[in-house]
């Protein structure tokens, strides 16, 4: 049997579906994973509100909030009285109910979390370099799985759901900008993370692309809970993304929507480029080398940008006006109600951004569209890495028609 057929619902959110469960037998992991997952997205909700937003019977969602709170997934609130009749209790998420593990390997950093089932962050630890090698990073994992697991009670590691790993699909690309050695590199091409991490540990792996991830963690903690459709520009050493309609992502046929980097760009003053060649930090660095000025605070300090003054104001409207003509580009394809930015770098750093895209907008010919709502985001560097974390808890405990998980066999 599918699932059941959405309707529309004006539940705490613009456009938002109902999603439906069915009081047929044979149902009651979809229905578990369906309660979960709108007590992640909403909060607490009494058990009046989950029958009126999953047309299930009163009864059946006392059974599985039972079984939820038996299991240790959920936690009973306070009694919410000054009502008609006996009082409500909201029901939440267990925080330590399940934790999982997130890695997100980037151009010049990797990042690895422990996240418990809430969204927040009981460890993490980052790793710099000048380009990403397989045994680099594995190695990075497994000491990053040892120090994670003192950061928990044997009971509650016993509750990790797994590993996420965020990455570029194609690491060995691009190599001209990095000055990464191709040999080396090349190492990627045939690399598998389920087999590699299945030497030093037994949890399950899900892999997906670090950009996609970056918009489902924005989609699911972040200012995305705001709108149904969405576009999200993620700006890092090169520039990626992704879209959200209807409150899921979508990632495409072959999981590559939002591959934003690839956009033909048209500046006034100079010819065409893709958007990666305008957009993207890995310019901000060779400009900072060109000036004479070490570059590596960008991830060492990535906190403290301003000491990159003056070429950083210049990098920003460039990368604004940029951003504005592809928000355009997108917006005149699929109506987005907004375009978020966000990226690795300080969120002061993310205002001027989406304060310059905003700002483009004037010098450039949309007639035949809305005007694009362009907005920072709210998650920031960590987008990525609390994207990869959550991909173990959707495979396991959540609903998700959107991140596509991959075992990277």
């Amino acid at each position: 049997m599918g699932q059941p057929e959405a309707c529309d619902m004006p539940v705490n959110k613009p456009g938002a579906t109902q999603m439906r469960g069915t009081n047929q037998s044979g149902m009651r992991a979809y229905n578990e994973k369906l309660i979960l997952t709108l007590l992640r997205r909403f909060g607490a909700l009494a058990k009046s509100d989950l029958t009126r937003m999953t047309g299930l019977s009163a009864q059946t969602i006392s059974v599985i909030m039972r079984a939820l709170e038996r299991d240790g997934l959920v936690l009973r609130g306070e009694p919410m009285r000054g009502r008609i009749g006996q009082p409500s209790v909201p029901m939440a998420l267990d925080p330590d109910g399940v934790f999982s593990i997130g890695l997100k390997i980037g151009r010049r950093m990797a990042d690895l979390v422990l996240m418990d089932f809430t969204g927040a962050v009981r460890f993490q630890q980052h790793l710099t370099y000048q380009y990403p090698l397989p045994a680099t990073l594995m190695a990075f994992l497994a000491d990053g799985l040892n120090k994670a697991r003192t950061a928990l009670t044997p009971a509650q590691w016993d509750r990790v759901a797994g590993i996420g790993v965020a990455a570029p699909f194609e690491l060995w690309a691009w190599l001209d900008r990095l000055g990464a050695p191709p040999v080396e590199m090349e190492a990627w091409r045939a690399f598998s993370f389920a087999e590699a991490i299945g030497e030093f540990s037994d949890l399950p792996v899900q892999v997906e692309n670090d950009a996609s991830c970056a918009c489902g963690a924005e989609n699911v903690f972040g200012r995305g809970r705001e709108f149904s459709d969405f576009a999200y520009f993620f700006v890092g050493t090169f520039i990626g993304g992704g879209f959200v309609l209807n409150d899921a992502i979508f990632t495409g046929r072959t999981g590559n929507a939002g591959a934003f980097g690839t956009l033909p760009i048209r500046h006034r003053d100079r010819p065409g480029e893709q958007l990666i060649d305008c957009a993207s930090i890995f310019i901000l660095e060779a400009r900072l080398k060109e000036a004479g000025i070490d570059p590596s605070p960008l991830w060492l300090l990535p906190d403290d940008w301003d000491r990159f003054e003056p070429h950083l104001t210049d990098w920003i409207e460039m990368t604004g006006e940029s951003l504005a003509i592809a928000a355009v580009s997108v917006c005149s394809v699929i109506d987005f109600e907004a375009v978020l930015i966000d990226g690795g770098f300080p969120a002061s750093v993310r205002e001027r951004i989406a304060s310059a895209a905003q700002k483009h907008l004037a010098s450039i010919d949309f007639q035949g569209i809305e005007t694009p709502n362009i907005l920072p985001a709210a998650i920031g560097a960590n987008a990525r890495v609390m994207g990869a974390a959550s991909l173990p808890l959707f495979a396991r405990y959540l609903l998700s028609n959107a991140v596509r998980q991959q075992d990277a066999a």
